[in-house]
């Protein structure tokens, strides 16, 4: 597989880095609310290093960042504000570049135990109705459960655009590639694909791809393994994305919304040996997550070229 798109980097970890106001808990909703022209910098500078595709700023126009006050008075409208400058900067291109509406943990990342349904589609249909007149593809990020990838299917069921499921893994190694609430990927994608079990089947009849994100590079392989070979089980072909992140491992039960997860230094060349193991076991598309920068998606454009 010759083919290969690029999604950008992290958008959070990209304000912070050009100096736009970043602070917990308001993360990169601090940017929308307080300079905005941040947030169509840090769209552009990761279409100059070669980005096909940008996301949306929207990762925390949630209660758990924005909390439910100002979720209530202005989640709706940061969203949809987030969604309009990215499609401002997509049209303003020199190359095409998509944008993909973001669809983030309703109730925190990498915190399943704090998953509950009914809010969860409260939250994500507000999201999904803020952005969808500006975006060309839906991205669902940082699912960490089977249970979360049912509540994003019910909101994504009659949408027309392609759609793409971002599972985020355990940061452990593992001869068995699992989620953060420790279901295997495995038993996620068979829950997504099996037409048998009509009761445990999600039945996303609309999904165009199985993406990772938000883990440690390490650990995209084994899912990558695991992806594929229940992909030819099923005689689905999808696409297929990583986007990995350069913090250190989270450990569970770690509070997102209370300290800024800690780092590592992960070099453009560093990452780009992760990105062409993974091209190479089947991934189609691949960008990065948090503290992932447009050096590094530079790096896979350069790369790309030679392909």
């Amino acid at each position: 597989m010759n083919n290969v798109t690029l999604l950008d980097g992290g958008i959070g970890r990209e304000l912070k880095r050009i100096g736009a106001p970043f602070s917990q808990p308001l993360w990169s909703a601090q940017a929308l609310l307080e300079a905005p022209h941040y947030v169509t910098q840090a769209h552009e500078n990761f279409i100059q290093a070669g980005a096909e595709i940008i996301t949306v700023n929207s990762y925390a126009c949630v209660p758990f960042h924005l909390g439910e006050s100002r979720y209530r008075q202005q989640g709706a409208e940061l969203a949809q504000q987030a969604a309009i400058i990215a499609r401002d900067a997509a049209n303003k291109a020199p190359h095409p570049v998509q944008v993909a509406g973001s669809l983030p943990p309703p109730l925190g990342s990498y915190r399943p135990d704090l998953f509950e349904q009914q809010q969860a589609l409260d939250i994500l249909t507000t999201l999904f109705t803020a952005q969808d007149e500006y975006v060309d593809l839906w991205l669902a990020e940082t699912i960490a459960s089977i249970e979360e990838a049912h509540a994003v299917a019910d909101v994504l069921k009659d949408s027309t655009k392609p759609c793409y499921y971002a599972f985020t893994l355990s940061d452990e190694l593992a001869e068995t590639a699992r989620l953060r609430s420790g279901e295997s990927v495995s038993a996620a994608l068979d829950a997504i694909l099996s037409q048998t079990d009509q009761t445990k089947a999600l039945q996303i009849k609309n999904a165009d791809g199985i993406f990772f994100n938000c883990s440690v590079p390490e650990v995209m392989e084994q899912a990558i393994r695991d992806t594929t070979r229940l992909l030819e089980k099923y005689e689905r072909p999808l696409n297929i994305g990583a986007y990995a992140n350069s913090f250190i491992p989270i450990s569970q039960g770690h509070e997102a919304n209370l300290t800024t997860q800690g780092s590592r230094h992960l070099s453009p060349e560093e990452y780009l040996g992760f990105a062409k193991k993974w091209h190479q076991l089947g991934t189609n598309i691949i960008g990065g997550c948090c503290g992932i920068e447009p050096s590094h998606i530079q790096a896979l454009a350069e790369w790309k070229l030679t392909l």
